[in-house]
């Protein structure tokens, strides 16, 4: 499954055919990591080129390091917070920044400070002669009308809760890096990324399967495969500038969570139960930027509805992770 959502695009391959190595994977452990090291080691290998891929963690979360060893990714461990650790990483000209924390932040504040503020702040200082593609989240947008297609790399930031502005301090730190010492940065506002293991499709089978009611106030979403983002995520390499350049990752469509329950019903062919109405407006992200840059997304909703599906009925597991997408107070 990992090697299926790895699986490296032409253009990726394209891309990072202009690209030097080696590359850095900062924060690997998480949901993102693998498949994105194993895309550019898989990518790289096509290319014939035997550029170090060098995945960086403390390997404790979702992943350890056999991961990434066994598919010819080196590893590294590492505590990013540590200021000798951080010192002691190789130089690397290509920098993914994926480090950060979500869940359980909202009674842990100095927690959510260190890891998302200071820590990109150092991080931005180490390789300040490095281009870096670091991962933000869309909710640094303001909730928007339903009708209005979507935040776009435009609309001022406006974010709800610690955790949002945290996203955005993280985003400022690498700006403010970009600004002062010239090195290129993209910065990824990633809303939704779905894989078989996670992600808000996930969260709405599972609700389905197990015939429990889904609440519809934040009744619209954006969601993208993760093979997908993680390709763009990549290509956006050649757009990062100084200044920082920001641009949205997601899918094309705006989603009735309404609908997407009703989906889900008929694929497994049970009854749902909706409770609530929905709100006017929601987080949502107009992606058209990227699409026009990098290609749309090749995977179709209804393909990843049918996969996740398919996957939880066979008892394929999951993260334990619920993304809890339908929260509007911005509390995690």
């Amino acid at each position: 499954m990992d090697d299926f959502i790895g699986e490296p695009t032409d253009r990726v391959i394209e891309v990072l055919a202009r690209t030097p190595g080696p590359f850095l994977v900062l924060g690997a452990g998480g949901k993102i990591g693998l498949h994105l090291a194993l895309m550019l080691r898989r990518a790289l290998d096509r290319l014939g080129r035997s550029d170090r891929v060098i995945a960086v963690s403390r390997f404790r979360t979702l992943r350890d390091r056999s991961a990434f060893d066994s598919r010819g990714v080196e590893s590294f461990a590492c505590d990013l917070t540590d200021p000798a650790g951080l010192a002691a990483l190789p130089n690397a000209p290509t920098v993914f920044f994926l480090a950060g924390v979500k869940f359980g932040t909202a009674s842990a504040p100095d927690l959510l400070h260190a890891l998302n503020v200071d820590l990109p702040q150092r991080v931005a200082a180490r390789f300040r002669r490095s281009r870096i593609v670091a991962y933000s989240s869309g909710c640094v947008y303001p909730f928007v009308p339903i009708a209005s297609g979507g935040a776009t790399e435009q609309t001022p930031p406006a974010p709800v809760g610690d955790y949002a502005a945290s996203c955005l301090a993280r985003e400022h730190a690498f700006a403010g890096a970009a600004t002062d010492q010239g090195n290129p940065v993209a910065l990824i506002r990633l809303n939704y990324s779905v894989e078989f293991r996670y992600g808000l499709l996930v969260d709405l089978a599972q609700r389905v399967l197990a015939r429990e009611p889904v609440d519809v106030t934040m009744g619209h979403v954006n969601v993208i495969w993760q093979t997908d983002a993680v390709a763009h995520s990549i290509q956006a390499l050649e757009f990062a500038g100084s200044p920082a350049a920001p641009i949205n990752l997601t899918g094309a469509d705006t989603l009735s969570v309404r609908d997407l329950v009703h989906r889900f019903g008929a694929i497994a062919g049970v009854p749902v139960e909706l409770t609530g109405t929905e709100a006017g407006t929601a987080w949502l992200n107009n992606a058209a930027l990227s699409h026009r840059l990098f290609g749309a997304p090749l995977t179709s909703v209804d393909t990843m509805m049918h996969w996740i599906v398919a996957w939880l009925r066979s008892g394929g597991d999951t993260w334990g992770k619920p993304t809890g997408f339908e929260r509007r107070d911005g509390r995690y």
